[in-house]
């Protein structure tokens, strides 16, 4: 796939400053004559795993109902208003990885994945909103999107969605296949399929400060040293056994307080936290593994990439890989900072890497977290 432009007229750096987190962009034909990169059938078939999040949301006499998958059955392709949604479509096939890819203006850290829906005509998944910024491309069909910035983000209460109770659209677009609508986190949207209809929601990551927070604490755990015990040698008797002493409690604040973190610690942390797989993710390496000098000598010659699955990011000195984290020397950095911004190593980087990184490479060629290019 070539690089599109996406954004129609503007750069990058124009959406990020006057769009990004700000207010929407609608951008006809932002991929020219696309068309779905996958059947109706294969997401169907993606959606029948139980290592693929998908769901089925149908709308029938006006009652909602939302099914999570792996999805054995679906609806017949005649009856309206249903709508299959099929999750991380990228880490499944190459195509869909590679469009996604075009999304890397912004960082890694911040792109989540490829979602896929299909509906028939009508369907949908109500007036929401979305806790994360959005790009909504049409790939079949037309979409009727409403829109507005509503302040109200109160929802219908005893729904299996999250539906707004009242919804305001203050705008109305029907994207046709190649159109794309950008929306900001919070932006209160309506997607009504015109006929059969497929979008591709290119979407990002926002953890919430409290998971952060708790996940922090977890990994920290790790590295916190407090040593002695609790002690009392001037301890006086007491008429209120009951009563937590006042001094055990300012002492133990003291020894608390002498906990500690650094910025190094909360690059780690992060690194490993935002590369880690999902819980669905799971990582299948070759049947029949090269031998490590016979990896090397292909790997020179063909190079290698990175599955579709892996995450890879870096920081300073630190390179994070599918929730792993080490530490690397200036000989090292340029290799494997281009594998992670390429996603791929040809075989004139893989032939000068040194033997740290070759042991590196041949240990996630096993595990499956890379492979060699084809």
């Amino acid at each position: 796939m070539k690089k599109l432009t996406l954004l129609g007229d503007i750069t990058p750096a124009q959406f990020l400053r006057e769009y990004w987190h700000k207010k929407p962009l609608l951008i006809r034909q932002a991929v020219p004559g696309f068309q779905p990169l996958l059947p109706v059938e294969a997401l169907a078939e993606l959606a029948t795993k139980d290592y693929v999040e998908s769901r089925l949301v149908t709308l029938t006499g006006g009652q909602w109902d939302l099914q999570h998958g792996p999805l054995a059955e679906l609806p017949p392709r005649s009856q309206k208003e249903w709508t299959m949604l099929v999750q991380g479509v990228n880490l499944h096939d190459a195509r869909a990885d590679e469009l996604l890819r075009q999304f890397r203006f912004i960082p890694d850290a911040r792109l989540d994945d490829l979602m896929v829906s299909f509906a028939t005509d009508g369907g949908g998944v109500g007036p929401h909103f979305d806790s994360y910024d959005v790009f909504l491309l049409q790939a079949q069909g037309q979409r009727r999107w409403r829109i507005g910035p509503q302040k109200n983000l109160d929802l219908v209460e005893g729904l299996p969605l999250k539906i707004l109770s009242k919804f305001k659209p203050t705008e109305e677009f029907v994207l046709e296949p190649g159109d794309m609508l950008y929306l900001p986190p919070h932006y209160a949207h309506d997607g009504i399929a015109i006929g059969d209809c497929q979008t591709y929601s290119i979407g990002f990551r926002a953890p919430a400060y409290q998971e952060l927070g708790e996940a922090f604490l977890q990994f920290m755990c790790d590295s916190i040293d407090l040593p002695g015990i609790y002690g009392d040698p001037e301890l006086e008797p007491t008429t209120k056994p009951a009563e937590i002493p006042k001094h055990m409690l300012a002492t133990v604040a003291e020894e608390l307080n002498k906990v500690r973190f650094t910025e190094d610690d909360v690059t780690i942390f992060l690194g490993e936290y935002l590369s880690e797989p999902k819980h669905n993710v799971f990582f299948k390496g070759p049947e029949k593994p090269l031998t490590a000098e016979r990896f090397a000598q292909t790997a020179a010659k063909k190079g290698v990439q990175l599955s579709l699955k892996s995450q890879m990011f870096y920081r300073g000195k630190n390179v994070f890989i599918n929730g792993e984290s080490f530490a690397i020397g200036k000989a090292d950095k340029v290799t494997l900072e281009t594998l992670a911004n390429s996603r791929a190593l040809d075989g004139a980087g893989v032939a000068a890497a040194s033997e740290d990184v070759m042991e590196a490479l041949y240990a996630w060629y096993h595990d499956g977290w890379l492979e060699l290019a084809q």
